[in-house]
């Protein structure tokens, strides 16, 4: 079984709680305000098949110029 660790607020995890509620906010928007909304989950769902391919993830960039430490190495 994968546990992520929880002993601190890093990049790679702070990144997946971002993710987390761009999901949900939007999915909520959606249901209460307008159906347009969804597209911002499309752009978060291209932005994490372009991290998977790529390597390049636009909110990790700006979290680590934020000062967030990752866990995993940096090539």
């Amino acid at each position: 079984m994968y546990m992520v660790k929880t002993d601190g607020w890093y990049l790679e995890r702070i990144l997946y709680l971002i993710m987390g509620l761009v999901a949900l906010a939007t999915a909520v928007l959606a249901w209460y305000h307008s159906p347009y909304w969804l597209l911002l989950t499309g752009f978060m769902g291209m932005s994490l098949i372009i991290l998977s391919l790529t390597g390049f993830c636009i909110m990790a960039n700006i979290l680590y110029v934020l000062g967030a430490k990752p866990v995993l190495k940096k090539v």
